[in-house]
């Protein structure tokens, strides 16, 4: 797959959704980057804990509450991914708005859903 994807709200815990869509993703061939509270690897993913400007993102997927985007919306948008994925717990009207203002698409979906339905 040629859908560069950073997840943001990455976690080393085993349990955690945003765990097993970087494991997901590295299984399905998908170039991963990830943005977490602590460094760690997962599926051969280094999780970084600075805001890297990466460079071809296709897809941004989130793990974070909508309070806890705020301090990501500028930062998210200079990367100026083809699409952003909400999560369920991530729904955010208000970034909804920014994102379609600045041209970039967004699904309102689950990572592993698309993942395992090959809508990815």
């Amino acid at each position: 797959m040629d859908k560069k994807t950073l997840v943001i709200g990455a976690s080393l815990k085993s349990n955690r959704y945003s765990y097993l869509a970087l494991q997901r993703l590295s299984a399905k061939s998908v170039e991963v980057v990830a943005f977490g509270l602590k460094k760690g690897v997962v599926s051969g993913v280094e999780i970084d804990t600075q805001l890297v400007p990466y460079k071809n993102i296709h897809t941004v997927t989130l793990y974070l509450n909508p309070n806890r985007q705020k301090p990501f919306y500028d930062y998210i948008m200079s990367l100026k991914p083809k699409r952003v994925i909400f999560n369920p717990g991530t729904e955010n009207l208000e970034f909804y708005t920014l994102l379609h203002d600045a041209g970039i698409s967004y699904e309102v979906a689950c990572t592993l859903v698309l993942l395992s339905t090959n809508q990815y």
